[in-house]
């Protein structure tokens, strides 16, 4: 079945658009109604849900017989080859304690294929998005990732795993890394680190224990704006970044492309 990813963009866009005021409104945080999935550091918020909800209405009122997956829930099999891959508020911790990282990210995934994204900080008011083939952008300007001459000179960003175990694992890692770059951040949102991957902010991201919903439309931006992507989950990394240091960041990490 052929698809119009023109359409589909637009339709993600609307979506982003009917959740963004409530999730930036001054009064979004008042009734959290906090709950914990995974792990007391894995938490959900009554705003999670109602974005989740909302964005799901507007994508089947349009097209009902798509699929979804979605962080809080949302699951239903495609009779059209398209899926929704949905995250509502990615970075919910920062969300929550009214901290910059947090977006909207959702992405359209074809025939299996991440193919159309779109990531919107509602904090900076910035809107990420790419279709596959054509490029990515930040509100209409074109991202390229950066081209640092080497590891030593790169910033790479980081997240931890909500479980302790796999979080000291990480940490460990990290501290062995740190000497041979030239600085690490941790802002606390999959998609936002991918899309400063994609627009050069961060030379490089990698994580252990990201889901589809945080890195669909960001690593789609990763790729459409020159960037190379290593994707080992469930059980190993995500690691997207510049290509100029790409072999050499696996390499330090002990990974293969």
């Amino acid at each position: 079945m052929s698809v119009d990813l023109v359409e589909l963009l637009a339709l993600a866009q609307a979506a982003v658009d009917a959740v963004g005021p409530g999730l930036a409104a001054p009064d979004s945080r008042l009734d959290l109604r906090i709950d914990t999935k995974s792990s007391p550091t894995d938490m959900v918020t009554a705003m999670d849900r109602w974005a989740e909800e909302t964005i799901v209405g507007v994508l089947l009122d349009a097209r009902p017989d798509d699929g979804l997956l979605g962080e809080e829930g949302a699951d239903k099999a495609s009779e059209t080859g398209v899926v929704w891959v949905i995250d509502p508020i990615d970075g919910t911790t920062n969300f929550i304690r009214d901290l910059p990282g947090f977006s909207v990210s959702i992405a359209a995934r074809i025939d299996g294929v991440d193919s159309v994204g779109v990531v919107h900080d509602l904090v900076r008011s910035e809107r990420f998005s790419a279709m596959i083939g054509s490029g990515a952008f930040c509100n209409g300007e074109a991202l390229h990732v950066s081209e640092p001459v080497d590891l030593a000179r790169a910033v790479l960003g980081t997240g931890f795993n909500y479980q302790p175990a796999v979080r000291s694992e990480q940490a460990k890692l990290i501290a062995e890394l740190l000497p041979e770059i030239a600085d690490i951040r941790r802002f606390g949102g999959a998609a936002l680190d991918c899309c400063s991957v994609a627009c050069g902010r961060l030379d490089a991201y990698y994580e252990v224990g990201v889901q589809d919903w945080d890195i669909a439309a960001g690593g789609l931006l990763v790729r459409e704006a020159g960037g190379r992507i290593l994707d080992q989950r469930p059980d190993g990394p995500f690691v997207c970044g510049s290509a100029t240091i790409f072999d050499e960041l696996l390499g330090r990490l002990g990974l293969v492309d």
